[in-house]
């Protein structure tokens, strides 16, 4: 075999396989995908008004103290970059570790004064991935009594909207019992004030 047939053979051989493996292996994929999950395989969005405004897997930045907040989020140039998905890399001996902590829970306390309970860590320590979109029960029980005052909204109004959108276990003993922050302040902005 000459090195022009050689040639010929692995050309067309390389063809073949970006054809498969380029296309035609992706769309199958991606066409599967769309028929068993189509949720997971479009993003888990949460549509408004036929418009998505997040996602169930991705955190949203909540600031205003009327809402409730989320995990804080590591990732950089902006909270929640999906495109960064990544914790601080800072020890538990870290210095900026150890500010970034204080700074929280100053903000945490200045929101709420009269709010003397042990703070949940998961309000101010990052995720692993930086963009978790759920806290603990604890979590967002710690942020009711602000709520209710700033909304003008019962407390068990707001124990009650937390319970609804808790979610279980992984099959029944995985994991903790969680609150996805989006979903929660989505409800909580439909909560009528009598």
């Amino acid at each position: 075999m000459t090195i022009w047939a050689t040639c010929r053979v692995a050309l067309r051989l390389l063809f073949v396989l970006t054809v498969l493996t380029g296309a035609i292996y992706p769309l199958l994929l991606t066409g599967l995908a769309q028929v068993v999950f189509p949720g997971r395989a479009n993003g888990t969005l949460i549509q408004q008004d036929g418009k998505a405004i997040g996602s169930q897997v991705i955190g949203q930045p909540f600031d205003d103290p009327r809402y409730f907040w989320g995990r804080p989020s590591a990732t950089s140039p902006f909270p929640y970059n999906a495109a960064a998905s990544a914790g601080s890399n800072l020890g538990p001996a870290s210095a900026a570790l150890h500010e970034r902590i204080r700074q929280r829970v100053e903000t945490l306390r200045a929101s709420d004064p009269g709010n003397t309970s042990p703070l949940p860590v998961d309000l101010v320590t990052a995720s692993a991935s930086g963009l978790d979109p759920h806290i603990s029960v604890a979590a967002a029980r710690y942020q009711v009594p602000r709520i209710a005052r700033l909304r003008q909204i019962p407390e068990d109004t707001l124990l009650e909207l937390v319970a609804q959108h808790t979610a279980g276990r992984a099959l029944g003993f995985l994991g903790e019992p969680r609150v996805n922050v989006l979903a929660l302040n989505l409800a909580l902005d439909g909560v009528r004030v009598e």
